[in-house]
């Protein structure tokens, strides 16, 4: 058996456990198990089948052990605002419903009316940009529906805090996913006691606050009966973009971000919350980083929009179409619209490719067909959620001297290569 570290990533369309090892003074990281994640209509709201992803959790530890590998410490990261709640039992209480549901509609006008809670003054206190899935109006939804679940509430756990419980036992709230909750001051970096007292939530159900490197414990003895192996529970950022910026090549303070799955979020990590009226004009969002930093950012459009066509097309022919399919059906698009289609091999990088020089070294070093600069973020992300993609480039110029006349002498048409584009990926997917 080889001794590693196991990560835990699950996002809101997948999720995967990787492994990760040192040698030779490097990390290595192999993916060992990947599942599918998604929402589901119940007790009409959109909820998480939370107790499939406990399942794949759990199936996930097994499967390393069973490639041979003997994980000493085990890591959970996944979205934020979404919780459960346990009763007096520690056993769950309702649904573990989806950011993605309505249940909030309004809520933020009600906190104004009735608790008398502007946005304003509920910003300089947190930090927390308005989105209506925040904790708080999910807390407060909860507490106007169904009252009884929160009287019978003793332990409030998010997603990952809760998976960690299973595993181990111990119930905790990680500081970064708990800041996103609009609950938590943003100078204080704990619970905003009289926030909650002002809301009328039972301040006995918030657990206390932990920092990211805190030993949680071991896994249980059921869940080590289970997977074959013992390993230490470490909390690491448990919101995934926390965790995803400690990875950011970031030389100085000023460097941004942009990380993308479902949603893509695009900050800078600062040492101190901005909570002034500007930030909150423009809702800026200061959630909790590593070592109580903060990620000041905007939500913006991820793939969410990928996502749903290739659900879409899943729920059509009941299958989601893999890699192959998508560039078979690309290629039989091209030929349809009367496009010459190469599928190949594709450098991708960061600079303009316009001379003999720098063409010549990338031809040594990978033998591409072609070269642009985009591909790469769009395959990684699509990677990192299992979702298939095929990247489809227009050779505009033969990446050496005399590039820039097809810019400049040429001038050729966008709104031919927009329409030709458009009639391709129209007809991959209704051949798919």
């Amino acid at each position: 058996m080889q001794t590693c570290t196991l990560a835990v990533d699950i996002g809101a369309s997948s999720g995967r456990h990787i492994v990760g090892t040192v040698q030779n003074g490097k990390i290595t990281l192999q993916e060992v198990y990947r599942f599918e994640n998604g929402v589901h209509r119940e007790n009409g709201h959109l909820c998480w089948d939370i107790d499939t992803l406990a399942k794949e959790v759990v199936n996930g530890l097994k499967a390393a052990h069973d490639a041979g590998f003997a994980p000493a410490t085990i890591g959970i990261d996944t979205w934020a605002v979404d919780f459960v709640l346990l009763d007096a039992d520690n056993k769950r209480i309702g649904d573990a419903v989806a950011y993605r549901d309505e249940r909030t509609e309004g809520i933020r006008e009600a906190l104004e009316k009735e608790y008398g809670l502007t946005f304003a003054d509920h910003y300089a206190r947190t930090g927390i940009q308005y989105q209506p899935f925040n904790t708080v109006y999910q807390l407060m939804a909860l507490k106007k529906e169904h009252p009884e679940q929160l009287a019978a509430a003793k332990t409030f756990l998010m997603v990952p805090d809760y998976l960690n419980y299973l595993l181990c036992g111990v119930p905790a709230n990680e500081y970064t996913n708990a800041s996103t909750t609009a609950l938590v001051g943003a100078d204080s970096r704990d619970w905003d006691d009289a926030l909650i007292e002002k809301l009328g939530l039972p301040r006995g159900i918030f657990q206390p606050i932990k920092t990211a490197g805190t030993v949680l414990g071991h896994l249980t003895p059921d869940i080590q009966k289970a997977v074959g192996f013992d390993a230490e529970v470490i909390l690491p950022a448990t919101h995934d973009t926390g965790s995803a910026f400690l990875a950011v090549p970031a030389r100085d303070g000023y460097a941004a971000y942009l990380s993308s799955g479902t949603w893509s979020l695009l900050g800078v990590e600062n040492a101190a919350a901005i909570t002034g009226p500007d930030s909150c004009a423009a809702n800026f969002t200061n959630e909790g980083g590593y070592e109580y930093r903060y990620r000041y950012l905007k939500n913006i459009m991820g793939l969410w929009m990928i996502q749903s066509v290739r659900r879409e097309l899943g729920e059509k022919t009941g299958t989601r179409p893999s890699f192959p399919e998508l560039i078979a059906a690309a290629e039989k698009a091209c030929a349809e619209a009367g496009v010459k289609a190469l599928v190949g091999k594709i450098a991708t990088g960061d600079l303009f490719v316009g001379d003999s020089a720098t063409k010549a070294a990338i031809e040594a070093k990978c033998a591409p067909d072609c070269v642009e600069m985009e591909g790469a973020a769009v395959s990684q992300i699509a990677a990192k959620n299992g979702v298939p993609c095929v990247i489809l480039r227009a050779m505009s110029d033969n990446a050496d001297e005399d590039g820039h006349e097809v810019l400049v002498v040429k001038k050729f048409s966008i709104g031919e290569y927009v329409a030709t584009a458009t009639k391709i990926v129209a007809a991959m997917v209704e051949s798919l």
